[in-house]
């Protein structure tokens, strides 16, 4: 209560009385005692992180080159300070000898024929390496020397064996080229029902809206000569997977589709599948590599769709467990076994699941 008490006379003073009684010499001092400065603050000016201090007027604006000529005037100006020691040239201590290896008393007491020897001491370093390769001392030399030297009559290795090795150089393999497939026309044949247009081929074309992607969709349902339709790295997704999936519940023509390396996720797949039981024309379908793994769930309905159907030949998708990859590798199996007894009763028409049994 004592502390509030003294605070109380403070309560009635007139500030800006007091300000203007004090000289310039002292708002120069209160304000440099009121400045909150953080020394520490590397992230601050280094203006904001002190106190101006200095009392000198500026000489002017910054100007860089003249700074930098005068710095290199000034150190043209300043003498070198003199060596101790002046350097004359002359070599002191003495000359370095390299120790000479000692030599192995095994390969000293090693002797051969003077006719071997002697062709040994003449023979040159790439000859050399061809009879070490030659004797199976592959540890000498590069893999790919030993294997030249093994496969020709000749001598190969003309760098003998202390080269260096290099790595195997192979030819160029040039870019593939872009597709130029144009979108629009190609849309306008399948709406148009071109009976010449059989194969569709829109792979890594990435600047396809997927409202475009999904009129292909529609126009497929009522098309009687597409046979094969491939969207491969044209960033489809979901939306564009159920529009393909209601395609082939209507379409009877097509026979591969191709949707690989997308970014359809397991709700999409599983909507294709599941649109499967509904065609009898699909012979190929491929989901491979999308951006996001499907997960175990989505590849056992999968699979148990894949095994209610009797019509599709080739399913393109690894499987990450054994079990499904293992189940339907067996329902692919059991569809083309099918068709080879179709084809050898010579029957016609839609594959039914009651031909599994051989009738």
């Amino acid at each position: 209560m004592s502390y509030r008490r003294e605070l109380e006379k403070y309560r009635d003073l007139d500030e800006d009385k007091i300000l203007g009684a004090l000289t310039e010499e002292e708002l120069r001092t209160l304000e440099n005692e009121l400045d909150e400065l953080d020394p520490d603050n590397a992230l601050l000016p280094a203006g904001l992180r002190q106190k101006d201090q200095t009392t000198k007027a500026p000489t002017g604006p910054f100007k860089r080159d003249e700074l930098l000529d005068h710095l290199e005037k000034q150190a043209k100006e300043f003498k070198d300070r003199e060596d101790l020691v002046p350097y004359t040239g002359e070599k002191r201590g003495k000359v370095w000898v390299p120790k000479k290896k000692p030599m192995d008393p095994v390969l000293e007491s090693v002797t051969l024929e003077p006719e071997l020897e002697e062709a040994l001491a003449n023979a040159s370093d790439a000859e050399l390496c061809d009879i070490a390769a030659i004797l199976g001392m592959h540890t000498l030399m590069s893999n790919q020397q030993y294997y030249q030297a093994l496969g020709s009559s000749s001598i190969v290795n003309k760098e003998g064996l202390n080269s260096v090795i290099k790595p195997t150089q192979y030819k160029p393999v040039p870019d593939e080229q872009p597709n130029s497939t144009d979108v629009e026309e190609t849309l306008e044949r399948i709406k148009n029902n071109d009976p010449k247009l059989e194969d569709v081929n829109l792979n890594n074309i990435r600047n396809i809206p997927i409202p475009t992607l999904k009129a292909y969709a529609e126009a497929l349902k009522e098309n009687s000569y597409v046979k094969k339709f491939s969207i491969v790295g044209t960033r489809s997704n979901d939306p564009v997977a159920y529009a393909l999936a209601e395609m082939l519940k209507v379409n009877k023509v097509l026979k591969t589709l191709n949707v690989e390396s997308n970014f359809i996720s397991g709700a999409g797949i599983l909507r294709l599948v599941e649109a499967l039981p509904h065609n009898t024309s699909l012979v190929e379908l491929k989901i491979d590599n999308q951006s996001q793994p499907l997960g175990n769930k989505v590849e056992m309905e999968i699979v148990s769709m894949l095994e209610k159907n009797a019509t599709l030949l080739k399913f393109g998708y690894h499987f990450t467990q054994q079990g499904p990859r293992l189940r339907a590798s067996n329902a692919m199996m059991n569809n083309n076994d099918l068709v080879r007894k179709r084809r050898l009763a010579d029957l016609t028409g839609p594959i039914i699941p009651k031909c599994r049994s051989g009738i």
